[in-house]
């Protein structure tokens, strides 16, 4: 008999192959392991980064890969992302996703979550991992989020659009106080400059 973590493992690869099979904006791109432990996911959504003389513009081809350990799912997925995100909750190495994970969230909902989270319709500012994405957050949540397409599959007879109108809305902020200057939909928004970063202490929650 397979043990509760293969099961889980199998029950993980089955739910995203068909959550997510012929969904343009998320596809498998890679995955390791009989059942799979590593994957690797292609997000088809905009998202920001900063380039290598400090701007901020807009990405929208995104490449994640999740680890799922021998702790895997009492202990959270290891998520990082493979090419540069410019957000609160991602640094070079890590997705910060402990302070929501649970063992009973399916590992197909994490994927759309992170999804999400590119997206700016989910972010948290308040235990950031990058300080200047918080702080940029804060003062320009009147033009988040960047995409406001509905990054998850539509159900199974589900009307849902890629661009619904109400994708935005459904958003969730934390401590988003916009600024009172803030920038139109221009692709270059701000300069990378640690030194005068008033949040450069990452703050990170562990599973």
């Amino acid at each position: 008999m397979a043990s509760p973590r293969t099961r889980r493992l199998l029950l993980d690869a089955e739910s995203i192959r068909n959550r997510l099979a012929g969904w343009p904006l998320i596809e498998i791109s890679g995955s390791a392991g009989i059942p799979p432990e590593i994957y690797r996911f292609t997000y088809h959504v905009k998202g920001l980064y900063v380039d290598a003389t400090g701007n901020i513009l807009e990405r929208d081809t995104h490449l994640l890969e999740i680890n799922l350990s021998l702790g895997y799912p009492r202990r959270a997925p290891q998520c990082r992302m493979l090419t540069p995100v410019f957000h609160p909750n991602f640094d070079d190495s890590t997705v910060c996703i402990g302070d929501f994970w649970a063992a009973s969230e399916g590992l197909d909902d994490l994927v759309i979550r992170i999804g999400r989270m590119i997206a700016y319709q989910e972010y948290n500012t308040k235990s950031p991992l990058n300080g200047l994405a918080a702080k940029w957050a804060a003062q320009n949540a009147a033009v988040l989020p960047i995409d406001t397409r509905a990054i998850a599959p539509p159900s199974q007879g589900s009307e849902q659009l890629l661009s619904g109108p109400d994708a935005a809305a459904e958003a969730r902020v934390v401590e988003s106080t916009p600024s009172p200057l803030v920038p139109e939909r221009a692709p270059a928004v701000a300069r990378y400059d640690p030194d005068i970063d008033p949040w450069s202490e990452k703050i990170i929650i562990s599973p």
